[in-house]
């Protein structure tokens, strides 16, 4: 079975926008690409994946994947997840991929396991597996296979969309239950659990960083 993991990833400049109030800008895209290879690392790793994916509009992300030895796209146009992630789904269609994993880039607890529970879950074909958030609000990972059976609903409740829209096609959904995969790092609060979670600090992150407001 050919699974395809898909990773969309926002310009390193831009990225982490609510973190401005803790971070200096440097800071945040230290951190942004940071996060971004170890998505990229963990997921390489896994052999039921057979390729990996990164779309972007950012070159450089596009040549750190590239170095990292993955496939990417580059993302034109205006930018829209939703519409991003459906064009990097019909490539892997292309490549006859079975099924598809969207991960976000910005995952820091992501293991293996978490992958390879995730595919397991989804080997039957017409399944949805999805991962939420602490809050159940977003949506943290989703394998679906086939690829494009549903329409991409990312943005604010976007679990609680993609849920409602695999039961429409009449699809096998499964929620998976992960601490790992409920963290993502958007608010100063998820920054803290980070910290506290893995026992790395600020300074071990930001080694040269520049205090913020410098």
């Amino acid at each position: 079975m050919s699974i395809w993991a898909i990773i969309p990833v926002k310009p390193l400049s831009r990225a982490k926008s609510r973190l401005a109030d803790v971070l200096a800008p440097h800071e945040r895209e230290v951190l942004a690409e940071t996060l971004f290879r170890r998505v990229v690392t963990v997921v390489k790793s896994v052999p039921a994946i057979a390729g990996t994916l990164v779309i972007s509009r950012d070159t450089r992300v596009l040549s750190i994947a590239r170095d990292l030895g993955v496939n990417t796209v580059q993302e034109s146009g205006t930018p829209e997840l939703n519409n991003a992630l459906m064009r990097a789904t019909q490539v892997v269609k292309g490549w006859r991929g079975e099924a598809v994993l969207v991960l976000p880039a910005d995952l820091p607890l992501v293991a293996a396991e978490d992958v390879m529970e995730i595919i397991a879950l989804g080997k039957e074909d017409m399944s949805v597996v999805i991962a939420t958030d602490y809050h159940q609000d977003g949506t943290n990972a989703m394998l679906t296979r086939p690829p494009g059976l549903i329409p991409y609903a990312y943005g604010a409740g976007s679990f609680e969309r993609h849920m409602k829209l695999a039961q429409e096609v009449g699809a096998d959904v499964t929620v998976y239950r992960s601490e790992r995969l409920a963290l993502d790092i958007d608010t100063p609060a998820d920054l803290e659990d980070y910290y506290r979670l893995t026992g790395v600090n600020r300074g071990q992150l930001f080694p040269t960083g520049t205090p913020l407001g410098e």
